[in-house]
């Protein structure tokens, strides 16, 4: 037997209730997965039913009037997602006896990949730097650190000159969650990042930023959004045709080492896809291991640093 339900609205504070105590999820999430059941209930009001009398086909009705209004096949499965959610919920409460989600498919999503850019696009993006400006070298260094290592753009912007290990050829990143890992650099980016700490010394640079790698001209730490521009930039000077961005180059990174016949646990490892603690790093992380990987497969790491020897 059915428990009766409630108003609405004190049902929908039960469920986000719910979803943070007992789910754990976000209060963010739990407000979309809340405003995700106001359609359902929007839906049910407009067909004069109960949330306990909604079956699988009125489901179906639901989302084939999403469909119809233009909703995209990603929103309508976070919608899908809420509104199971929900109905779990009105399960283990007692308010319904089955879930009419139960047999209800996701929309295909299909995956959209980001563009990859080929070696030669890079080398080309490279050659289009024009070194009559002043912040010529560091843009180079940027290229070369973002698909010589596959960091993000995130990472690059944070990273700090006491992570760097030029010697032994390796830099400290600090990823999501503020985990930390070691990310080998090539010879190439390393023979870069020497002469750009070269020119970064005679900046005059701004209180808090002494340890920040990447700066603006104004000796101030460089934002995601300028190094966005200058990755953008640089692939229209070059003529690319392309929608290119910060990930681009990471994307490129991982996709040449894969195709070159790289360990995919190695590339896992170098993005920062499986996180490992601080302490970790200097314990478990086989670093010649991981070195081999990029000296044998990525493109840059076979070039000569100093082209004219």
């Amino acid at each position: 037997m059915s428990r009766p339900l409630k108003d609405t609205a004190l049902i929908l504070e039960d469920f986000k209730n719910y979803l943070g105590l007992e789910r754990g999820l976000s209060a963010n999430t739990s407000e979309n997965y809340a405003v995700d059941v106001t359609h359902l209930i929007t839906f049910a009001e407009a067909h004069s039913l109960s949330l306990a009398d909604i079956t699988e086909s009125d489901l179906h009705q639901l989302l084939a009037s999403l469909r119809d209004m233009g909703i995209q096949p990603r929103s309508q499965a976070r919608l899908i997602s809420g509104i199971r959610s929900f109905f779990k919920f009105l399960r283990i409460e007692g308010y319904i006896e089955t879930d009419p989600t139960a047999l209800i498919e996701f929309p295909y999503l299909g995956r959209t990949l980001p563009d990859v850019l080929s070696v030669e696009e890079i080398d080309a993006m490279i050659a289009a730097i024009d070194y009559d400006k002043n912040e010529a070298l560091r843009n180079e260094t940027i290229i070369e650190t973002l698909y010589g290592s596959g960091v993000r753009v995130s990472e690059l912007t944070g990273l700090r000159i006491s992570r760097l290990y030029l010697e032994e050829g390796y830099m400290r990143i600090e990823g999501k969650g503020n985990k930390q890992r070691l990310v080998p650099l090539s010879p190439r980016a390393i023979s870069l990042l020497k002469e750009y700490l070269e020119q970064r010394g005679r900046l005059s640079i701004k209180p808090g930023n002494e340890d920040i790698l990447f700066l603006n001209r104004r000796g101030a730490a460089m934002t995601r959004v300028m190094i966005f521009y200058v990755v953008r930039d640089l692939a229209a000077a070059a003529g690319i045709n392309k929608t290119v961005s910060p990930h681009t180059l990471r994307h490129s990174f991982a996709t040449h080492l894969l195709e070159g016949g790289a360990n995919l646990r190695a590339i896992q490892e170098m993005l920062g896809h499986e996180s490992i603690a601080t302490t970790e790093i200097y314990v478990h992380l086989d670093r010649s291991r991981l070195r081999s990987e990029l000296l044998e497969h990525h493109p840059h790491y076979r070039k000569d640093p100093d082209p004219e020897t």
